[in-house]
């Protein structure tokens, strides 16, 4: 540790300021990327609010889970589709395309759970634990239901899933990442309502 901070010590004072702006955000982003299992930068300046706080909801609800474990999504994402009337396979189809129907997942924005709700999101729904897979996924499945009821179409309401239903007026916005988005939830809804 000593060696460390006469190493620190001999930088110039730019050099210093750089280690101390660097290294928490680091830190974040290698913390987000290990324990929510995602790819971001190590030195992305982005969402540093939101990814802290997922996981800070990360930490909260992982010693619980060790013990219990959770339930299969699949079954969890149908049982929320039964409930809220959505068409068969949809929320299944969300739920594989936002976290590979993973419970712990974090994105490189701090959306969360299987469900990748947006803090905000996920504070608007009610939602105590994100990481919860029934919770997570029946709140995914209220929020989809709404955006269904406004938008009219199944590819607005996967496109405003990923967006946010500010960004979709009347047709999938012209967003690369949204575009692909609701090009594979579509792929895959329609293979699970076949099948």
């Amino acid at each position: 540790m000593r060696a460390m901070w006469r190493l620190f010590l001999k930088l110039r004072w730019w050099q210093q300021g750089l280690v101390v702006v660097l290294t928490p955000l680091t830190a974040l982003n290698l913390a987000v990327a290990f324990f929510g299992q995602t790819v971001v930068s190590p030195l992305s300046p982005f969402y540093l609010d939101e990814k802290a706080g997922a996981l800070g909801a990360y930490f909260k609800h992982r010693p619980g889970c060790v013990l219990k474990g959770h339930g299969d999504l699949a079954d969890l994402a149908k049982a929320a589709e039964k409930r809220e009337k959505l068409p068969a396979g949809l929320m299944q189809a969300i739920v594989w395309v936002e976290s590979e129907n993973e419970a712990h997942r974090i994105s490189y924005a701090g959306a969360m759970g299987p469900a990748q709700l947006m803090p905000g999101t996920a504070a608007d729904l009610g939602v105590k634990d994100p990481f919860d897979p029934e919770e997570s996924i029946s709140a995914g499945a209220r929020y989809l239901k709404r955006l269904l009821e406004r938008t009219g179409r199944l590819d607005l309401a996967v496109a405003a899933y990923n967006a946010g239903p500010g960004n979709v007026h009347g047709r999938v916005p012209q967003i690369g990442q949204t575009q692909v988005y609701v090009a594979k939830v579509m792929k895959r809804y329609h293979a699970l309502k076949a099948s």
